[in-house]
């Protein structure tokens, strides 16, 4: 796509396409990501996606500039799957260890779409709704403001890096992922004591648990740590933490 710029009034079609759909921006991002799932990046043509639409590859620029518009709007609808089906509790570390997870089986379920864009910031409504959801998470449960962004820079790049490495994974051939998996096996797995005294102390054990995805103990870890920290914060003299209202002028800097 170029950098046309079509006015948002301007964007809506209101006749069908040759297939007999109306055009969204909703329809695209859906095709677009199922496309990217079949085909990789070079899903995101015009000439593709009019073709999957039976629309006119023109018709697109009503709603995207250009791809990479369109695959800031993809990243974001990732962002929006796993908002939709996440109930918070108010338990802050139950919740974000409940969102953390999701937002990996999110990335996995679309792990194509999730290497494009787990490293893209978008800007749009659901990315800006899940930042201030977590950071009212976060603040909620008693984190001072530089620590709550702290956690939450850690938190999302965790999940992020982890869905774009453990998709990168899913997105290969089934052969390929046995086969690295078999290294395990075939390689450590027989490393004698002598040369690899720690590899062949622990040799079932990497062979069973490094297939799997380490993010779920990961979250963990970093779920903990965090959990001490809010510990210390609320008693750094043994007396227990009460958050206050900031005054007028903490407020206008914060």
């Amino acid at each position: 796509m170029s950098e046309r710029v079509v006015p948002p009034a301007a964007r809506q079609r209101r006749r069908p396409t040759k297939q007999g759909v109306v055009l969204s921006e909703e329809l695209i991002v859906e095709t677009a990501l199922r496309l990217i799932e079949e085909h990789g990046a070079d899903a995101l043509s015009v000439r593709r996606l009019g073709r999957s639409l039976g629309a006119d590859p023109s018709s697109l620029y009503r709603y995207f500039r250009h791809t990479d518009d369109l695959m800031l709007a993809i990243a974001d609808e990732l962002i929006g799957h796993t908002l939709r089906t996440w109930r918070p509790t108010g338990d802050w570390r139950a919740d974000l260890r409940d969102l953390g997870l999701r937002m990996h089986a999110g990335a996995l379920a679309h792990p194509r779409a999730a290497v494009l864009s787990s490293y893209r910031v978008t800007g749009r409504a659901y990315e800006i709704q899940a930042v201030e959801t977590i950071l009212g998470v976060l603040r909620d449960a008693g984190f001072p403001d530089a620590e709550a962004v702290r956690i939450y820079h850690a938190f999302v790049d965790q999940a992020l890096a982890h869905g774009a490495l453990d998709s990168a994974t899913r997105a290969m051939p089934k052969a390929a992922q046995e086969a690295e998996a078999a290294v395990w096996r075939s390689t450590y797995a027989r490393l004698p004591a002598d040369t690899h005294p720690h590899i062949a102390a622990t040799a079932r054990h990497l062979v069973a648990d490094m297939p799997r995805s380490s993010y779920p103990t990961a979250l963990d870890l970093l779920l903990s740590a965090a959990a001490a920290r809010l510990e210390e914060i609320r008693s750094p003299a043994g007396v227990p933490y009460r958050p206050s209202k900031p005054s007028p002028e903490e407020a206008v800097r914060r």
